[in-house]
């Protein structure tokens, strides 16, 4: 059965909305589930769907494409393939430069956009290959997390892909499968987090990241496996680099 891709389209042009609704009808696997007229309503939206695919214009009334991506993925924590889109190509680079996907010109040209499909279709296909080749755990048992509201959580080390620390919040937060962040009760450390599972790994004073996911550690910064591969602000400190080696080696 083919991959379908939740998708919404953010542009301020509602001709513009109706010309690429109109390109994406024969590819039935992009199922369009809402439009926004600018930023702020597109970060709803996105916040709303959880989309797979986002079809985007550079110049929004509030504020540029590449600002709304970046809160979407970083606020957000929404893992998506963005493509961008517009009538002025002087923004080609910035886009590719946000981690865009893939990058149109209006108005959007067919053949144009059906290379666009079959590179996504691809890169499904690779990240189903990835997720394949991950340790499946068996018997895995979960561990309680408590969140500030004294709710309790019950979680597999598996729907982890890392902690954070949220300086502003005084508080440590969890980056979980799904896509959410949990935030934790105010007094958790991060040695009591580390303790939950052998795989959980402190490799910065605000981060802790599932070692199971890690594929690289790239300009210190980690590369990690689908559906954290979104994620670009997981550090490395020199403080925790040897630590993080030997505990990997432990693995």
């Amino acid at each position: 059965m083919n991959k379908i891709y939740r998708t919404v389209i953010i542009d301020d042009e509602e001709s513009a909305i109706d010309n690429l609704c109109l390109a994406l009808k024969p590819y039935g696997q992009i199922v369009v589930e809402g439009v926004a007229h600018n930023g702020a309503a597109g970060l709803k939206l996105i916040e709303k769907v959880r989309p797979d695919l986002v079809f985007q214009d550079v110049e929004l009334p509030d504020m540029l494409g590449m600002e709304l991506v970046t809160r979407a993925r970083k606020k957000l924590g929404v893992n998506m393939e963005v493509v961008f889109y517009t009538a002025y190509n002087k923004y080609m680079i910035d886009a590719f430069r946000s981690y865009a996907f893939d990058f149109l010109l209006k108005p959007v040209d067919s053949q144009e956009l059906e290379l666009v499909i079959r590179r996504l279709e691809e890169r499904g296909k690779e990240v189903e290959a990835v997720k394949a080749q991950l340790p499946v755990p068996t018997a895995e048992k979960p561990f309680m997390m408590v969140t500030p509201t004294g709710d309790l959580r019950f979680l597999h080390a598996s729907e982890i892909g890392y902690f954070r620390y949220l300086s502003g919040r005084k508080l440590w937060e969890v980056a979980l499968s799904d896509g959410t962040f949990l935030p934790l009760k105010r007094n958790t450390t991060a040695e009591q987090l580390c303790i939950y599972d052998k795989s959980f790994v402190q490799v910065h004073q605000s981060y802790i990241v599932n070692m199971n996911y890690l594929v690289m550690v790239q300009d210190n910064r980690c590369v990690m496996y689908p559906p954290f591969d979104g994620c670009d602000e997981l550090l490395v400190s020199k403080k925790y680099r040897k630590e993080m080696m030997d505990r990997f080696y432990q693995l």
